[in-house]
């Protein structure tokens, strides 16, 4: 019998995060990086704990380039090639593999086991796919830690405690939190299905921290503030796509229309990702992704200072001197708008 759970679940525009005294006396003062021990592989993560998405037009090789600069985190799109792989291995330092995964879904084991053999620098997997509720999913991520112990393992997306325990618990270190937030997703509307993402990312937080594993806070980000917000709620890391779209280093066709550059951006589930990569949408399935256009926006080093200066001044209003301590000197309160909006365009 359908039933409605009457605990109010909120999002990142429900709430503020409120001001406490601080002694920091600039920005500069507050530290970022993070180091997490991870539960399964045994080995360790530090840097910056910021990712690009594993989309096609964001979770690119020059993205990685460039986010690593910042000791950000990369996770690569699924249809790099072993050819592609090859040459961004001769190029690229030891330093960097610590930054970046190599994706796949459920019908990818052979190809994660062919690169991985030949890309041997590769420490982190992302498994990914729409449904990580799926019995074959949980399967999978079990069956992708026995071929790979000492491999650091991303597994999603789910959005309840009890499947990020399961996932870890078969293997993942790092569970992926997010269902239908995403700017160029349009699972909640095809399908009805979802978790307002703050909830999300407070409840998983919290299961798998009691097990010795890790999130993701993965879609629903549109400012800094969001970010900031996320790593509030519990968040290990924050993942970003429509964020860093429009990039320089972001893929995509670059357009002209009535003066105006813009890039392409689509969800990895849309129509045009589907059409690109398996020749269409399945007469089975709907699409659960938009295809768009943003404006070109540059370099990506501007977004991550903009990101990152965000966050450290998050920090300083309450007076976290460390990423690490933002979370506990949290206090989120309910509010009705976020801004000021009247001389937004």
């Amino acid at each position: 019998m359908p039933r409605i759970d009457q605990d109010v679940k909120l999002d990142f525009k429900d709430v503020l995060i409120r001001p406490k005294r601080s002694t920091l006396k600039s920005r500069s003062d507050v530290d970022l990086n993070r180091t997490y021990p991870f539960r399964n592989s045994k080995k360790e993560y530090t840097g910056v704990p910021i990712m690009a998405a594993n989309m096609d037009t964001v979770g690119t090789f020059n993205m990685a380039n460039a986010l690593g600069k910042f000791d950000m985190f990369t996770c690569m799109h699924k249809h790099y090639t072993l050819q592609d792989w090859e040459q961004f291995d001769k190029t690229a330092t030891d330093e960097m593999y610590e930054k970046i995964a190599i994706s796949g879904g459920t019908g990818d084991l052979e190809r994660l086991t062919e690169i991985i053999h030949y890309i041997t620098r590769i420490k982190y997997i992302c498994l990914d796919v729409a449904n990580g509720y799926s019995e074959h999913f949980i399967h999978f991520v079990e069956k992708v830690r026995r071929h790979f112990p000492e491999h650091t393992i991303i597994a999603g997306n789910v959005v309840t405690p009890e499947i990020v325990e399961e996932l870890i618990l078969k293997g993942a270190d790092i569970v992926k939190v997010g269902i239908g937030p995403g700017s160029v997703c349009t699972t909640r509307v095809k399908t009805g299905i979802g978790y307002p993402q703050l909830s999300a990312v407070m409840e998983c937080a919290d299961a798998a921290h009691g097990l010795g594993g890790h999130i993701i806070s993965d879609g629903g980000c549109t400012c800094p503030g969001d970010v900031a917000k996320a790593f509030g709620a519990g968040a290990d890391f924050v993942m970003l796509g429509g964020m860093l779209a429009g990039h320089d280093q972001s893929d995509g066709e670059l357009i002209e229309r009535n003066g105006q550059k813009l890039k392409e951006f689509y969800g990895m589930s849309s129509k045009t990702a589907m059409e690109k990569h398996v020749g269409g949408v399945a007469e089975y399935r709907a699409s659960e992704g938009k295809a768009v256009t943003v404006p070109y926006k540059g370099d990506v080093v501007v977004t991550c200072r903009d990101i990152l200066g965000g966050v450290r001044s998050t920090c300083t209003y309450v007076g976290a001197s460390k990423l690490k301590e933002l979370s506990k000197r949290t206090t989120f309160i309910r509010v009705t708008q976020q801004e000021n909006r009247v001389f937004s365009s």
